[in-house]
């Protein structure tokens, strides 16, 4: 009788549930009272060990991403950094910037350069198709 009365009482026992958070991993159990304990236990080691790991980084991309920068900022900012105070070709103007990582077509940069000229920034010397320009004003000291 006492094995059927065991029987009865597990049977009106509804299960457990239980959710945790450890770090930034979540997670649910559900079991019987009497197996909490155990159980809680096996996923916190389990957790634990995840935690433990050495997290991978992803695979960094060969190229770094696209900046959007006009062309007319990358040339600013060659005037800003002092690189006009010297006369510079618009081939040396389109070089530079190839080497620093942003390649524009020369008659962007012939345009954007002729801007500057008109805007007081930089002044050209020379005949057309062998301009050199450098910087009419210096860069002001906040920018």
């Amino acid at each position: 009788m006492s094995e059927n009365n065991s029987e009865n009482s597990s049977a009106k026992r509804r299960p457990i549930h239980i959710k945790m958070k450890v770090g930034n991993v979540e997670f649910e159990i559900e079991c019987d009272e009497n197996q909490v304990q155990e159980t809680v236990q096996k996923v916190l080691s389990s957790v634990t060990e995840y935690a433990s790991k050495a997290v991978t980084a992803p695979l960094e991309r060969t190229q770094p991403p696209a900046r959007a920068e006009t062309c007319r900022g990358i040339v600013e900012r060659l005037w800003r950094e002092g690189w006009f105070s010297e006369p510079r070709s618009l081939s040396d103007v389109h070089r530079e910037m190839d080497r620093i990582g942003y390649h524009y077509d020369r008659t962007a940069v012939a345009h954007v350069l002729l801007d500057l000229v008109r805007d007081g920034i930089l002044t050209r010397d020379g005949k057309p198709r062998r301009y050199v320009y450098v910087q009419k004003r210096p860069p002001s000291p906040g920018g």
